[in-house]
This record gives structure tokens, sequence and C-alpha cells, in this order.
């Protein structure tokens, strides 16, 4: 399930409300933060709900096609399809 951008994984015992209102407080307690949230996992630990979060990641992937440095999504079309044929070697 996803909510507003966040993926969540949940014990089915929770409820969608409560569901929804711990994950309205952790995008807002991360958000204070100047982070990311980029997933949420609810388990249920004898009577109470441990949430554990995951920041998304701030970091990019920087590739190098035809002597060009920068990300996938800025690449042309000709250098899109450059990098969908590269094999990988390992």
């Amino acid at each position: 399930m996803v909510i507003d951008g966040v993926s969540v994984i949940a014990d089915s015992e929770i409820t969608d409300q409560e569901i929804r209102e711990i994950v309205a407080e952790e995008v807002q307690m991360w958000k204070r933060r100047g982070k990311d949230l980029a997933s949420v996992q609810l388990s249920i630990q004898g009577d109470e709900i441990e949430v554990k979060a995951i920041e998304r990641s701030p970091i990019k992937r920087i590739r190098r096609i035809t002597g060009y440095l920068s990300t996938e999504d800025r690449f042309n079309s000709p250098k899109q399809a450059e990098l969908a044929d590269r094999v990988s070697h390992m």
C-alpha cells in the first residue's frame, strides 16, 4: 500500500485508519527534520504497534555515456538507448 508517496507494509490486524494516522505523524516528523520518508513498516508487538521508518536516499546515480556525466533522466533518447544496450561483465 502507498500513502502520500510512502510505501507501507502493515500487519493485517492494524486498521486502515490507524495506518493512515501513523503514516501522517511519521511524515510530519521526518519533514521537521528536513528529510523525506521512503517506507514504513508497522507490526504488532504485544499491545503496541512497532514502527520502522526508512529515509528516502538523497543520493542520485550519475552515469557516463559517450563521455558525458549526468543523471539518467537528463539523457536524450540515443544516450538512453546506449545505456539500455550495455552488457554487465560481472
